[in-house]
């Protein structure tokens, strides 16, 4: 069926021939998509979503065509990314702050990043469980996303959604990574306000934690702090922003804070957001925040070149099969990395590309 061209009503078309079976789902044009997410559709918005996940090179004119559409609408959210270890309630602090945020009038959407999705099919149920209330609101959108398997995937993938989300007229956006590997850091490379949520333990905290992580974040949560952990909670929280006293900040304009909260118990939440809020009053000020921005931006460029790269060399004819001979000799230590780079590289120069389908 031609893209725009199905003339059965409603979203989700007709019934199957007699009557039986579930509703075909027709192939909603770009025009169609656009109106629907602007209009704050979220059913559209879902199926936006999903056709830029998808893998299929069928798919891939209509999903660029619709991010350009849409781009004018970007980059107004206020981007928050937040990781720490499982077990440490980011599900639940992410629930209740963001049923504060739309209380105060804002829009959420939630990304779940789940760098083992391709094992698991993503986490979009086990979001859903976990964030109840957030789930059920209209004007949030919870949606997981896909990393395949790469981290290129974690970029590629959520910074699309996100201007999805963006255009549909979320104004905060907040990034969850599972906190395992290199999202974080992914994850950190993608967003304006990056919080880390740990807990108090015994007395060996701060090894507890890669120094990375720390280093990455623009304030820590120690969650949790409710009931009789909240003397340790606040020992714990002590003894992190000394930590992060030595460390040389990202910005001379923002020393990361450390606090304490309960996402259970919507404890420390209204403080832990007038620091973000805080944290963008002072980088719009001094023109961090659009210099940020620029960053990523250019970021996302050589990373998409590169995934663009490594696509055409396993779809030109020969080339793939060069890559694999010297990927074998370079693993057999008969030939220098380098080297074999070269070589590749200039065997696709020198070979058509394959016809685009796209």
């Amino acid at each position: 069926m031609a893209i725009g061209m199905s003339r059965s009503p409603g979203m989700y078309g007709l019934k199957a021939e007699g009557g039986l079976g579930p509703p075909v789902r027709r192939v909603l044009s770009l025009d169609e998509m656009v109106a629907g997410i602007t209009a704050g559709n979220r059913a559209v918005l879902a199926r936006a979503v999903t056709l830029i996940e998808s893998t299929r090179v069928q798919d891939r004119p209509l999903a660029k065509a619709l991010l350009q559409a849409l781009l004018p609408l970007t980059g107004k959210a206020h981007r928050i990314g937040i990781t720490g270890v499982p077990g440490v309630g980011k599900s639940t602090t992410i629930d209740q702050l963001g049923m504060n945020l739309i209380a105060a009038g804002h829009r959420v959407a939630v990304l779940a990043v789940d760098p083992t999705s391709r094992r698991t099919g993503g986490s979009i149920l086990g979001d859903k469980t976990r964030m109840q209330r957030l789930s059920q609101a209209p004007q949030a959108f919870i949606r997981p996303s896909p990393t395949s398997g790469t981290l290129g995937g974690v970029a590629r993938r959520t910074r699309e959604t996100m201007a999805l989300v963006e255009a549909a007229g979320f104004d905060v956006v907040i990034v969850e990574t599972v906190g395992v590997g290199q999202s974080e850091t992914a994850v950190a490379d993608m967003v304006d306000f990056f919080l880390v949520l740990l807990l108090a333990g015994g007395g060996d905290d701060l090894q507890g934690i890669k120094k990375g992580i720390v280093e990455l974040a623009d304030m820590i949560a120690i969650n949790k702090a409710d009931g009789d952990n909240v003397e340790r909670a606040g020992k714990s929280a002590a003894e992190y922003q000394g930590a992060l006293n030595i460390l040389t900040p990202a910005s001379p304009s923002w020393q990361p804070p450390v606090v304490t909260i309960s996402g259970r118990d919507n404890l420390g939440l209204e403080r832990l957001w007038e620091k973000i809020e805080e944290h963008r009053r002072i980088m719009t000020g001094t023109g961090e925040w659009e210099g940020r921005r620029r960053r990523q931006a250019v970021a996302t460029l050589r990373d998409m070149l590169a995934e663009g790269l490594m696509e055409q060399l396993n779809a030109t004819p020969g080339v793939a099969e060069r890559l694999k001979a010297v990927e074998a000799e370079v693993a057999a230590g008969q030939m220098m990395p380098a080297f074999a780079v070269e070589s590749v590289l200039d065997m696709l120069a020198a070979t058509p590309p394959p016809r685009s389908t796209c």
